[in-house]
């Protein structure tokens, strides 16, 4: 097992963010929505990642008060397959951002539904002239993230790191959290919000089918190697009102897209169902 150690600073000492690694949050957080871009994702994931292994004691001061991770793009470029130049071009852009991302979500209150947020991060620093990126995680996630035993998700970098949009990073992750049912079902509220899909995909289901779902579907069936299977559903009238994500892991990865067998059940134009691989 590699050594990770918690600094004196709060920060994480690494010598490698390996992609086979792996990104661990609350259930909770998996199904909230994230306020991040696909550089954004990617950054906070390799942040994330660099607390896998780390012994429980260890994080006892990072939970207390945050913790720091350097992020270099040479490791970047590594896990996500792109050039340094590119790298250096993404976490540049994703520091200066991310310091005004938040997680939000809601809770039921007493008098009714309450929203929480709280910053990913409570800095972020882009050092141009040695080509890294610092980030400092804010104690207010770290219960999301840190030491958790139960009711967590959890997936390999590498697993996710093929992914090449947001959407289908956050539905992944959404379907990860619901991966000991092997199914998701939400309403069409709930799915825009954990989706964060703009006004045009809210107001109108086939946009939100073909610029969301059908695209995130698909990737996540041809990158991931995860069978999965969705419907909609309506509450009397022609309205949808929910949605349903059946889903496995598909043991012949991508033997099946090979093979022609990726597409065995006829779409219709409402898009009622989708069958992406068998």
């Amino acid at each position: 097992m590699e050594s990770l150690i918690v600094q004196q600073d709060g920060s994480i000492d690494d010598a490698s963010l390996a992609p086979d690694k792996s990104v661990t949050m609350s259930n909770h957080l998996a199904r909230a929505a994230h306020g991040l871009n696909l550089s954004e994702k990617r950054l906070v994931a390799m942040g994330l990642a660099s607390t896998d292994s780390v012994p429980l004691r260890s994080l006892t001061q990072a939970t207390n008060s945050g913790w720091k991770m350097k992020i270099s793009a040479q490791d970047y470029a590594e896990a996500f397959g792109v050039t340094t130049q590119t790298a250096y071009e993404q976490l540049q852009a994703a520091a200066t951002n991310l310091f005004s991302r938040y997680v939000s979500y809601k809770l039921k209150g007493r008098r009714g539904p309450e929203e929480k947020k709280f910053r990913w991060v409570s800095a972020a620093h882009y050092a141009a002239g040695e080509g890294y990126v610092e980030l400092n995680f804010s104690p207010e996630i770290a219960p999301h993230l840190l030491g958790l035993r139960k009711q967590f998700t959890t997936y390999k970098l590498k697993q996710a790191g093929a992914l090449d949009s947001v959407y289908a990073w956050r539905l992944f992750e959404v379907l990860k959290s619901w991966q000991s049912t092997g199914v998701y079902t939400t309403s069409i509220e709930d799915f825009w919000e954990a989706m964060e899909a703009p006004p045009s995909c809210r107001k109108d289901f086939k946009a939100l089918r073909l610029r969301i779902i059908e695209p995130a579907v698909t990737a996540i069936a041809n990158k991931a190697n995860v069978k999965i299977e969705w419907r909609q559903i309506r509450s009397g009238g022609r309205r949808v009102t929910g949605l349903e994500f059946v889903f496995a892991p598909d043991p012949q990865g991508k033997l099946a897209l090979e093979t022609g067998q990726d597409e065995l059940d006829a779409t219709d134009e409402d898009g009622q169902t989708r069958r992406l691989s068998e």
